[in-house]
């Protein structure tokens, strides 16, 4: 495999208009250029300014609500944490255009697939803001971008991010991107690039949302997937660490809206308050994931999201065989339980919104089973068998029996 390191390219933005801040360097232009780069000049009328004291101030960008100082602070403030997401393959620093990532390590792969994924975080972001607290939201980001390509056994091998907000506060920025490259720590991938963008108008002073994009290696004959897959194999369910990024349209509906609840009320099911039982990060899988496909004989992986648990495993199963799940091998955490109790929510609901205490799912052959169990564990995993593949089926997966209490 190859080795986890760091980033460049990273830039700031107002809406489709380039300031040329690159997380690092900005280039400001000014004056009329000559030669072959030059370009079109404005007629005298429209370039002459009044010298009065008294005429009104000319409008700027800073008035318009793009602060530029502001983002240079912000890029000072963060590249202590891109420094350290580096990869060995990452070609130069902060401050171009463009992330630059060598694709001769690739040359050892007899036939390299690239996988990529881009995903957000959702509005899981609007209790980060709530609470004023943002160093935490960049492990959801890239959360569900690498453990997306991981599923089908790529190597996540660098991540971009674009931060969208409607003022640069530079210390807040700054905690973002200092999530994102700890978590691209995590996964062993590099932060290559990304991009600031203020966008005054449209979203507020205190708003701000995040997206990324991965992209990973696999060999093309070690790629998972439903070819994999038949009867008598294991499923091996890896557990979340809460709620993780799905489903907090309807949490915040129920437990915000509905109930009325404050996000710093303390929650004895929980044993902190609400906010921080939200804001708890998404586990992150991915060199856990590629540790246990070297390791012992894994035929899929499902990435547990939107659409709940037997979804997603449905979406790596061939349309001969049906997947089998036992609620009875595990105890969703009680932030499960509590939404659905305070907003009556049916338990078929809950199932197709959130993951219910499992993040991930390995299908392994039979004989694998333990040692893919014991493996998860020795890492700080906790994993369990929760079901079996079944032949003659429809490509479902399905839950039976009841949680255990």
């Amino acid at each position: 495999m190859l080795s986890p390191g760091e980033s460049a390219a990273l830039t700031v933005e107002d809406g489709a208009e380039t300031l040329a801040v690159h997380r690092d360097l900005l280039s400001c232009r000014a004056g009329p250029l000559t030669g072959p780069d030059a370009e079109p000049s404005l007629p005298d009328t429209l370039l002459s300014v009044s010298s009065s004291e008294n005429a009104p101030a000319g409008a700027t960008y800073a008035s318009a609500g793009v602060d530029i100082e502001a983002g240079d602070r912000a890029v000072e403030l963060m590249k202590e944490w891109v420094a350290k997401a580096r990869r060995p393959e990452v070609v130069g620093g902060l401050g171009g255009f463009a992330g630059l990532f060598d694709a001769s390590a690739l040359t050892a792969y007899r036939r390299p697939l690239l996988a990529t994924s881009t995903d957000g975080v959702g509005t899981k972001v609007v209790v980060a803001q709530r609470m004023d607290v943002h160093d935490t939201i960049g492990f959801d980001l890239v959360g569900m971008v690498v453990d997306d390509i991981v599923v089908c056994g790529a190597e996540p091998l660098f991540l971009t991010d674009y931060i969208a907000c409607g003022r640069v506060v530079p210390e807040r920025i700054a905690a973002v991107v200092k999530g994102i490259a700890q978590a691209c720590v995590a996964a062993g991938c590099a932060l290559s690039g990304g991009e600031t963008a203020e966008h005054p108008g449209l979203l507020g002073p205190d708003e701000y949302d995040v997206a990324g994009a991965v992209t990973g290696v696999v060999e093309a004959d070690a790629l998972l997937g439903a070819e994999r897959v038949r009867p008598g194999d294991v499923v091996v369910a890896m557990a979340s660490s809460g709620l993780h990024s799905n489903g907090y349209s309807l949490v915040r509906h129920v437990l915000l809206d509905r109930a009325g609840w404050a996000l710093d009320r303390d929650v004895p099911e929980f044993g902190r308050t609400l906010g921080e039982e939200l804001l708890e990060p998404t586990r992150i899988y991915a060199r856990d994931c590629l540790a246990l496909a070297a390791a012992v004989e894994v035929h899929a992986m499902s990435h547990v999201t939107g659409g709940g648990l037997a979804a997603n495993l449905a979406r790596v199963l061939p349309g001969t065989v049906t997947a089998r799940l036992d609620r009875a091998t595990w105890t969703p955490q009680p932030v499960f339980g509590l939404v659905g109790a305070v907003g009556e929510v049916a338990e078929p609901e809950l199932e197709k919104t959130l993951n219910m205490g499992v993040g991930m799912v390995a299908v392994v052959a039979a004989d694998a089973a333990d040692a893919a169990v014991r493996l998860l564990t020795e890492r700080g995993v906790p994993a369990w068998v929760a079901g079996e593949v079944v032949g003659d089926g429809d490509g479902s997966a399905t839950l039976y029996g009841a949680y255990r209490g």
